[in-house]
């Protein structure tokens, strides 16, 4: 007994610290990666426990094994975005102004009433009170009502244009070259690009990301 329960702390112990590596990520809502990695541990840890006649080993070092490939491909996908959307996918739009993408539902295999309960667990009970909705990688859903007023849509994130950003906000990309000639910069050099319908907007280039996010409107004459 006394052999069992020492078992049990060192790999609870040895887990915690496992799943410390992989990092914040894991608390929250899980990436099907980080899902798949989340359950293997689990398991291989319940049998080295159920298991006393298994060496540590067996169960641990495939443990540590996970966490290296998770490591791995986090940072990956930090370095390389394509690999992140080849991955976890992008996000979708599934409301925009107040209208159901139905064909966007329908790819995603999401039913209407999926879509009902999601906004009703963001208290909303009305499609029409949306401005947008996003369903996320890990399947959550992301709303902005619309008394909010016009959300600011990501355009640009790490250097990577994102799919269908600009029709959302009513740009083109004939706005959006002139935008970046006139901050100076190209699309590779900015971090975080966000931008209103209105036309305002907030750049965050990569050089200098802590400085303070510059907004300007009505920048091109011919935008809608």
């Amino acid at each position: 007994m006394l052999i069992l329960m020492l078992r049990t702390l060192m790999v609870y112990l040895l887990i915690l610290l496992a799943m410390r590596l992989m990092g914040k990520r894991q608390l929250g809502e899980l990436q099907p990666a980080e899902l798949v990695s989340t359950i293997l541990i689990s398991n291989l840890a319940s049998i080295s426990i159920e298991s006393p006649e298994l060496p540590l080993t067996a169960s641990l070092v495939p443990v540590f094994l996970i966490v290296a490939l998770e490591l791995f491909l986090s940072g990956l996908c930090f370095c390389r975005p394509k690999a992140a959307r080849l991955l976890f996918g992008s996000p979708v739009t599934v409301i925009r102004d107040g209208k159901i993408c139905r064909e966007t539902l329908r790819s995603l295999r999401f039913g209407t009433g999926d879509l009902l309960e999601a906004l009703r667990g963001k208290d909303v009970f009305d499609p029409a009170q949306v401005s947008w909705a996003v369903v996320e990688t890990n399947g959550s859903i992301s709303i902005c009502k619309t008394e909010d007023g016009d959300p600011f849509i990501p355009v640009i994130a790490d250097g990577q244009l994102l799919k269908g950003a600009l029709p959302l906000c009513r740009k083109d990309a004939q706005w959006l070259e002139f935008l970046l000639r006139k901050e100076k910069c190209t699309r590779e050099q900015v971090l975080l690009l966000l931008v209103r319908a209105g036309g305002e907007y907030r750049l965050i280039p990569k050089e200098n990301s802590p400085l303070p996010q510059k907004r300007i409107r009505g920048l091109w004459k011919g935008q809608k």
